[in-house]
C-alpha cells in the first residue's frame, strides 16, 4: 500500500458522527462529533471537510458501522457509505459497531475468567472479549469475539436477548473473557473501525458495496 492509499471510516450508529482517515504508512487521523438529530443534514459537509487535504482519488476502500445501534443513525451512514463506494468504486467494508468496540478494547489489561475468579486480575493473553450494549425494551445487543492475529474472530454473532438470556452464556462459557459494556459516543471507536476493514483489505477481500445491510437488531433490512 503506497502512502497515498488511505481508507475511510465513517460510524453513525449511535447520536454522535466518527470519521477515520488513515494510509498506514504515518498519516492518518480520526474525529467525532456529537450532532444528534442534525447528523443527516451535516455529513455530506464534514465528510467533504474532514478528507481535506486529502481528496476522494487517494482513498482506496471505505468501512461503515453497519450496526447494531440507533435506527436512523445506522442507516444514515450506511447509505452514505453505499453511495459513496458505489460512486467511487471502492470495497466497501460493513464492521460490526460491537466488533468496533472490542477492537478498541482489546488491550485492557483486567480480564474475568469465566471458570475461576481468581483469575481476575490476570493478563488477558487468549481471552475473548464479550461486548454488551442496551437496546430497546430493555434487551440488549450482544456479541463475543476472539483475537487472533487476522484480526477478530466471531464466536458469538450480533444478537438481541435479554438480561437474564445474556447472563446465562457468560456463565456457561467456558473460556476466559473480557466484558466490555459500550455506551454512547460510539463515533469515538472509528480507528478501530478502520483499522478492522485493513486487515480484511490486506487479506486480499474487496467487497461490493452492495452487500452491505445495516443490522438493526433482529435481521439486516434492505435498504
Amino acid at each position: 500500500m503506497s502512502s497515498s492509499d488511505y481508507g475511510l471510516a465513517i460510524h453513525t450508529s449511535s447520536s454522535d458522527l466518527g470519521l477515520a482517515l488513515r494510509n498506514f504508512a504515518g498519516e492518518g487521523r480520526s474525529q467525532h462529533w456529537d450532532l444528534g438529530r442534525s447528523l443527516s443534514s451535516h455529513l455530506h459537509q464534514y465528510l467533504t471537510d474532514f478528507i481535506q487535504p486529502q481528496t476522494w482519488e487517494d482513498f482506496r476502500y471505505i468501512a461503515v458501522a453497519k450496526g447494531p445501534g440507533g435506527f436512523t443513525g445506522t442507516r444514515i451512514g450506511v447509505v452514505a457509505a453505499r453511495t459513496l463506494a458505489q460512486q467511487l468504486n471502492l470495497p466497501l467494508f460493513g464492521i460490526s459497531s460491537l466488533a468496533a468496540v472490542a477492537w478498541d478494547g482489546r488491550s485492557q489489561a483486567t480480564y474475568k475468567d469465566a471458570a475461576s475468579p481468581a483469575a481476575l486480575t490476570e493478563q488477558a493473553n487468549g481471552a475473548d472479549i464479550a461486548v454488551q450494549m442496551r437496546a430497546q425494551r430493555g434487551e440488549l445487543f450482544v456479541a463475543i469475539y476472539s483475537i487472533s492475529k487476522a484480526g477478530l474472530v466471531e464466536l458469538l454473532s450480533d444478537s438481541v436477548m435479554n438480561e437474564k438470556q445474556w447472563q446465562q452464556v457468560l456463565q456457561t462459557w467456558t473460556r476466559r473473557y473480557h466484558l466490555i459494556q459500550a455506551e454512547g459516543g460510539l463515533g469515538m471507536t472509528a480507528a478501530s473501525l478502520l483499522e478492522l476493514a485493513r486487515l480484511g483489505w490486506q487479506q486480499g477481500l474487496r467487497p461490493n458495496w452492495s452487500t452491505v445491510l445495516p443490522f438493526y437488531g433482529q435481521h439486516p433490512v434492505s435498504i
